[in-house]
């Protein structure tokens, strides 16, 4: 299918402004362009039923935590879903991803917690993983603070977030806890030292561009760490049975579509439900563009339908 009008139309915005040229970026400066284009493309004026801002306990220091509750809740405790943002894990925060999640939440009926993790460089991995587990485990153990039922928890997360939220899963079954009961991951990357057919067809001028992604990396992951520790990349994980069952969405033109792609085969093939969607004509990062692409609206309450049910 063609690129669709409205990314095309926004990828040359993005060029024209300049946003993402590497040989002149630094985190400082690649957090604030990022922070700008997500105020003029995330989902505007989205209502919802309560926002309260906290900061959960971590192991460096405190984590803040962004809890949506959706318009229209039923009665009794509700579903949940602990949120990661993209960013490579670098950049993006709670309010890059604040309409975002505002949709998700009204559209899944879950009660979404969004975290803000620690991001590198000032904390390298395996900081954000370590956030993580640690806000989900919270999450779970205090369910009935948050009115949330413990049986009907997920984790999700989208590129960058979408690592963080499979990384979870394999950590909670490690460890035996906690039970979550889905796993929603958007363009995730899983596989930093793969080299796929879609690496090598979008590697520019679709969004995101490659040479930010290994920019973003080497500021994520110090010298030593081994690039296929599945930590980073969970498709080298090997074993996945017992894991949650799986919503994984990619996008046509996104340089991460294989290993979304792939890591839905993968878990297909330990025996875990997935439901998987490429999201034709679409760029990495579109579900988050709902102000600048039409589509990207519908493609989050369809997916938010999904959740709903799966969680029901």
């Amino acid at each position: 299918m063609p690129l669709d009008p409205f990314a095309k139309r926004l990828l040359d915005m993005v060029a024209v402004g300049g946003l993402f040229d590497p040989a002149e970026l630094t985190p400082p400066t690649i957090r604030q362009a990022i922070a700008q284009l997500a105020r003029a493309v995330d989902a505007k004026n989205v209502g919802i039923g309560a926002i309260e801002n906290r900061k959960l306990p971590g192991p460096g220091g405190d984590i803040p935590v962004r809890v949506y509750t959706p318009m229209q809740v039923g009665p009794g405790s509700s579903p949940g879903l602990v949120y990661f943002h993209g960013g490579a894990g670098v950049f993006c925060n709670l309010d890059t991803h604040d309409g975002f999640c505002r949709v998700l939440a009204n559209e899944s009926g879950c009660r979404v917690i969004s975290v803000d993790y620690r991001l590198a460089p000032e904390d390298p991995f395996p900081a954000a993983v370590e956030d993580s587990y640690c806000v989900t485990k919270w999450v779970l153990d205090n369910a009935s603070e948050l009115s949330l039922d413990p049986t009907r928890i997920a984790v999700g997360g989208d590129s960058a977030g979408g690592t963080l939220a499979a990384v979870v899963c394999h950590a909670a079954r490690h460890w035996c806890e906690p039970k979550l009961a889905l796993q929603i991951l958007f363009c995730p990357v899983t596989d930093v030292a793969g080299n796929t057919l879609s690496r090598r067809l979008f590697s520019s001028g679709y969004f995101l561009d490659m040479r930010l992604f290994d920019w973003a990396l080497k500021h994520y992951c110090p010298p030593d760490i081994d690039l296929r520790d599945p930590r980073v990349s969970p498709l080298r994980v090997g074993d996945v049975t017992g894991l949650p069952k799986a919503h994984i969405h990619t996008a046509e033109y996104d340089p991460l579509r294989d290993e979304g792609k792939a890591y839905a085969d993968l878990l297909q093939r330990g025996g875990v439900d997935v439901q998987y969607s490429c999201h034709e004509g679409m760029i990495h990062h579109f579900y988050a563009m709902a102000a600048a692409i039409p589509y990207a609206h519908n493609a989050i309450k369809v997916a938010g339908r999904a959740i709903k049910e799966a969680l029901s």
